[in-house]
């Protein structure tokens, strides 16, 4: 896909920065659900993380990454939330009196072209729920892939590198920093055994 075609779908994301403001309102704590590299760089202070599982979304390496995984002429991928089945991750309290601030340098880190659509999930964890943001992709936007066959995914994995490293690299951190909290998932662990196999891990 061209980048001017990928340029075609940007979408300012101020719009919606502002609209997750409002809906947070600035009277409590913001929590923020991470479930693949806001786990193992969050770049923001958290007051508290806790595990959560929410339902109804799903862990899935099916975004296309033109920039940090990947180039314009050879996407990478990185995981995206997507609708179906439910996820384990883990959600961060970031005090109300830091949160305009820590929201908007979390806004310029992966908002930077509107890609995600944020929204607001209800999150279940050991101390209660709580309600999170979490930014989730949509199956309508370009950015997804969909399932991927596996010749294709080894060709990403092999051969998808961009500015912040290859997709290789982003999948392993991934899967060792949910191992660090104890999360199991199978997709993951699946696409790991294939890198394996053909010798890329």
């Amino acid at each position: 896909m061209s980048s001017n075609y990928a340029t075609l779908h940007l979408r300012d994301p101020q719009p919606m920065l502002a609209q997750a403001l409002r809906t947070w309102g600035g009277q409590h704590d913001l929590w923020v659900f991470g479930y693949a590299s806001l786990i193992w760089r969050p770049e923001f202070e958290a007051a508290e993380q806790r595990g959560a599982v929410v339902h109804g979304w799903h862990r899935a390496l099916q975004m296309r990454s033109r920039v940090n995984r990947g180039t314009p002429e050879r996407p990478g991928l990185v995981f995206a939330l997507v609708r179906g089945g439910s996820c384990r991750g883990m959600v961060y309290r970031i005090e109300r009196q830091r949160a305009g601030a820590e929201l908007e340098r979390l806004w310029t880190r992966e908002m930077p072209t509107g890609v995600y659509d944020p929204k607001w999930l209800a999150c279940r964890t050991p101390q209660g729920p709580v309600r999170a943001l979490a930014f989730t992709l949509g199956r309508d936007s370009p950015a997804h892939t969909g399932p991927l066959p596996d010749a294709q995914m080894l060709e990403v994995l092999r051969f998808a590198t961009g500015r912040f490293g290859s997709t290789l690299d982003y999948l392993l951190e991934t899967a060792a920093s949910l191992r660090r909290c104890g999360i199991r998932d199978r997709d993951i662990e699946r696409l790991i055994a294939l890198a394996r196999h053909h010798g890329l891990a």
